[in-house]
């Protein structure tokens, strides 16, 4: 009741009051910031990890010596090895796509229909036409799939054509030719990272041996691992089956530097961020001082009616204390209700601002994403609730300390 009879300051008081008031935005602010920071992360870490092992095989096969022969046997043999959800021959190689005049670098990978059906990060997000004339008949090895945003650049919609050049010419008489084909777009397809949108173009596996010059042959053939953390272990298994010859390469070691980046950034992130929390302590602190100061009459008396210093220690801890709790909390519900709600907060900021607060062409991704991690989140509030119980001893053991002898004979 003391305690908290002395958060209530008087007029006079109120300088600390207004010290007190601070602190506890500060501890809100501080671990709201933190919850949101961190699920942010969290969630760009998790939408690129989730999109990139969609799209792309947690282990590649590649021929040591140029493409692979005996694609659909060897293909067998990976699918049987404990551990391999799934194996997919592919053709993939750089391009130039244009259509009336624009033109734009891309990447062709050749797939089988029914390969391309079992990624579901693909066949789920055809934004604009659909999958069924793709590689069905003579016919379907003449169109192709367009990253959405490809297809905006080139702005070409379902329905027009638009033409491949490949690097590797043709040689003739008159010296070496590019090598052309034209082709009609039957889908879009957005997946929602803008890095895939922006470049892909999907080919039937036979139109894509025609086009490339690989007749019954494959450059790469994509491995989906049961568990994408166990490619190491895996990659030693398929080595061993497969012998000399061929040249693997798993997603981590793809993007290494990439996944270190993102880790070392939310490291930081989090120590920067730990500094608000600390200031708001600090605040705590000088508050408690500024108020035993101001309330030694008042220990003075409570001591010469009884009190003990263990009485005095606690009445100052908890009203330090109490200021850190109630912040912690007004923080975490904060926190946890802004990360929840944060893609409809953009838009309604963006709608404020009329400006693009999340670009996806220096994002990646289309959309801001966020993934609340519980132990982190713990672990926030329990640094909050350290620092808020640390602050307001000092200051509580100087009141207990204090003699009331002294503190009478000068008020």
């Amino acid at each position: 009741m003391v305690a908290f009879r002395y958060l209530r300051a008087r007029r006079q008081e109120g300088f600390v009051s207004v010290i007190a008031v601070f602190s506890l935005l500060g501890i809100a602010l501080g671990v709201a910031t933190l919850i949101i920071v961190m699920s942010v992360m969290n969630g760009f870490r998790q939408e690129l990890l989730t999109r990139i092992l969609g799209v792309n095989g947690h282990l590649t096969v590649y021929g040591a010596e140029g493409p692979i022969p005996d694609f659909a046997d060897i293909t067998e043999r990976l699918r049987a090895i404990p551990g391999v959800r799934e194996a997919t021959p592919m053709i993939q190689a750089q391009v130039m796509v244009t259509a009336d005049g624009v033109a734009s670098g891309g990447l062709v990978r050749g797939l089988r229909r029914e390969d391309l059906m079992r990624r579901h990060i693909l066949a789920n997000n055809v934004v604009a036409g659909s999958l069924d004339e793709f590689g069905v008949g003579e016919n379907g090895n003449e169109v192709v799939l367009l990253g959405s945003r490809l297809a905006e650049r080139m702005r070409v919609s379902v329905g027009d054509n638009v033409t491949l050049v490949s690097p590797q010419g043709v040689t003739t008489v008159m010296g070496t030719l590019p090598r052309t084909k034209t082709y009609h777009v039957a889908g879009l397809i957005q997946v929602g990272m803008y890095e895939y949108d922006s470049s892909f173009v999907y080919l039937p596996i036979g139109a894509a041996q025609l086009f490339f010059r690989m007749p019954d042959k494959v450059n790469a053939i994509e491995i989906f691992a049961v568990n994408p953390d166990d490619v190491r272990e895996l990659r030693f298994a398929v080595a061993a089956k497969l012998g000399s010859g061929f040249r693997i390469v798993d997603w981590q070691q793809q993007n290494a530097s990439f996944f270190n980046a993102i880790q070392v950034e939310r490291n930081v992130m989090f120590l920067i961020l730990s500094l608000i929390i600390l200031v708001a302590a600090f605040n705590i602190l000088s508050g408690q001082i500024m108020l035993v100061k101001d309330k030694g009459r008042d220990i003075a008396v409570l001591r010469t009616m009884g009190a003990t210093r263990g009485m005095v220690l606690r009445i100052f801890f908890m009203t330090g204390a109490s200021i850190g709790v109630i912040g912690t909390a007004v923080g975490f519900v904060l926190g946890l209700v802004f990360a929840d709600n944060i893609e409809i907060i953009r838009e309604v900021l963006q709608g404020l601002t009329g400006t693009e607060l999340f670009s996806p062409e220096i994002y990646f991704l289309s959309h801001l994403p966020a993934k609340v991690d519980p132990v982190e989140v713990v672990e926030v509030v329990l640094m909050a609730l350290f620092l808020s119980f640390l602050a307001p001893l000092f200051p509580a053991w100087r009141a207990a300390r204090l003699d009331p002898v002294e503190a009478l004979r000068y008020e």
